[in-house]
């Protein structure tokens, strides 16, 4: 619970500061991964990294901070992979294919009319991981809005053996959201390798990475809520953690 409270105060503070500085548009941040000011400009300079030139598939969160990011993999004609919002359906990652599918595909209400759903024991590994943040440390700590999606969709593509040492995780986010602060971890959370903001690439410390899904930090009523969750949810025989802890 101090950890929780301890987030949840950098979270407000920051959601705040964006909100003060005119830094999202639409305006209000809280409670959202920030649709920031300069977010086409933080996918642009991603995209000149060698990082996102060598990588072949990508899995991104289905944020408004990350749609440039996700249009610019499709124009590039990259195998994108983006969460369905809340993982609410079974298969919980749209397959977008460049083949099949244009940039305009990478809004999320578009991605829900043109794409498949696959989960993933259907998946190619993945390359590059792009994730939604509201607050982010130089060590590569972050901190989401809260719900643990995230969290959960990298702990599922690494259990699947999709998710691996090679794989780089990158947020981008406004040079408001990166804060020096020390921040507070989980045994769930994961690290990110990689911090750009429309000003700067930020490379982070060693990476945090998380084994699979920590079932003892899940409620029945999460697991029940998500699809995926409850279809691989542990006999009561089995460890509760199975490989997460």
């Amino acid at each position: 619970m101090e950890i929780d409270e301890a987030k949840r105060a950098i979270r407000e503070r920051v959601w705040a500061a964006l909100d003060e500085a005119k830094a999202v548009s639409p305006p209000g941040a809280a409670g959202h991964i920030p649709s920031f000011v300069g977010a086409a400009p933080a996918a642009q300079r991603l995209a000149q990294l060698d990082v996102w030139r060598e990588a072949a598939v990508v899995k991104a969160n289905p944020d408004g901070a990350q749609l440039p990011v996700r249009e610019a993999a499709l124009r590039e004609g990259k195998l994108l992979y983006m969460a369905v919002p809340a993982m609410a359906t079974p298969q919980p990652f749209y397959l977008l294919d460049p083949g099949e599918v244009g940039p305009e595909a990478a809004l999320s209400k578009n991605a829900a009319r043109l794409a498949p759903t696959v989960a993933p024991e259907d998946m190619r590994p993945v390359d590059l991981v792009v994730c939604g943040t509201v607050a982010v440390n130089r060590r590569g700590v972050r901190i989401g809005k809260g719900a643990g999606y995230s969290d959960l969709e990298v702990a599922l593509l690494t259990e699947a053996g999709l998710i691996g040492p090679a794989t780089t995780i990158v947020t981008t986010v406004h040079q408001l959201q990166v804060i020096d602060e020390d921040t507070p971890e989980t045994e769930h959370d994961f690290s990110v390798d990689l911090i750009v903001t429309p000003d700067e690439v930020i490379h982070c410390g060693p990476p945090r990475r998380p084994a699979g899904l920590v079932w003892e930090h899940l409620s029945p009523e999460k697991i029940n809520a998500i699809p995926a969750l409850a279809n691989r949810r542990p006999h009561p025989s089995e460890s509760t953690t199975r490989s997460g802890t």
